[in-house]
């Protein structure tokens, strides 16, 4: 997806290093694994899977699936478990199975989906994980890939926190007949997607295997990506390296350190960025990019989450903010 970017000044950046030059061990403190979740464990208890293949500390996943439910779960290793979070309310893709409880003409069934594309009201399910209050979600594409006796195979793209067993029940509501989800599969979170490096619990304990037992890290790379492929439905901001390390040493980001900028609205969240392409830290945008462009001085992105390590500014050889 492409965004209008505002050029605020030009720059050169020296400090890090593309995110796709990063070391095998880098990517395991700092990455994201495109996981395909088999059925049966919980969301929870396959990034515990994925935490324990890799040796590290903590792992986390973005938006929870049910244990029956199988597909695209991006997992976030160490460093990058504090991304996933902004996965949460990217847009979702669904392949399913609904079985109808009567038979039903395949255009009339057409024509009742059509009412469910858009905004629609959602009671979400007795057990779930939020408050059970009506809620608005929105349905972007709902289409029938395939219809067998009362079995129709169904393709959903969504608003993150959709219930699609309950589109379902709803949609055999409407149809008269009822209706229940019978299989379900996720085929896209955010940017991440089935044809996107999509890789088993098998395939990265395989990989990590070959890495340490055969210093081999073709197949472990190919399972880890950098956290910032997690950021393509996220605004981005360029800095000037002097502004990389004011913002690591808790400083928000000040209008004389934009470089560059995307399109965005004041209150929308930001991803920091070096000129090398670096997440440094992910802000909440105190102004529209617009006045940001036009502007010389106020505070542009207030800080919530720094990503690059202090530390590591330090061998830039830049004087503290200090």
């Amino acid at each position: 997806m492409t965004k209008q970017v505002f050029v605020k000044r030009e720059a050169q950046g020296n400090y890090g290093q593309n995110p796709k030059e990063r070391s095998t061990d880098e990517l395991i403190r700092s990455g994201i694994v495109n996981l395909d979740k088999p059925k049966g464990p919980t969301s929870h208890q396959v990034s515990d899977y994925v935490q324990k293949i890799l040796g590290i500390t903590k792992a986390g996943h973005s938006g929870t699936l049910d244990p029956q439910v199988t597909g695209v779960q991006p997992v976030g290793l160490s460093r990058a478990t504090r991304i996933t979070e902004f996965l949460l309310t990217a847009p979702k893709e669904y392949v399913g199975i609904m079985h109808l409880h009567q038979p039903i003409e395949e255009e009339r069934l057409k024509l009742s989906i059509q009412k469910f594309i858009g905004k629609i009201q959602q009671l979400p399910p007795v057990k779930s994980a939020v408050k059970r209050e009506v809620r608005t979600r929105e349905i972007y594409e709902f289409e029938i890939l395939e219809v067998k006796n009362q079995d129709v195979l169904f393709r959903v793209k969504c608003q993150a926190g959709t219930y699609i067993r309950k589109l379902c029940h709803d949609l055999g509501q409407e149809l008269g007949v009822g209706a229940h989800m019978a299989e379900l599969r996720r085929t896209q979170a955010g940017p991440f997607t089935e044809k996107d490096q999509l890789v088993t619990l098998n395939d990265l304990e395989d990989a990590y295997h070959f890495y340490r037992e055969e210093n081999n890290d073709k197949l472990l790379r190919y399972c880890l990506q950098p956290l910032e492929n997690a950021l393509t439905y996220v605004s981005k901001c360029w800095v000037l390296d002097t502004a990389i390390v004011s913002i690591t040493h808790g400083r928000d980001l000040a209008i004389p350190g934009v470089v560059k900028l995307e399109n965005f609205r004041k209150g929308e969240n930001v991803a920091i960025m070096s000129l090398k392409e670096e997440l440094v830290a992910i802000g909440e945008a105190q102004m529209s990019a617009v006045d940001i462009n036009t502007k010389d001085k106020g505070i542009a992105v207030k800080v919530k989450k720094v990503f690059l390590e202090t530390n590591s500014t330090q061998s830039l050889g830049l004087p503290s903010p200090d």
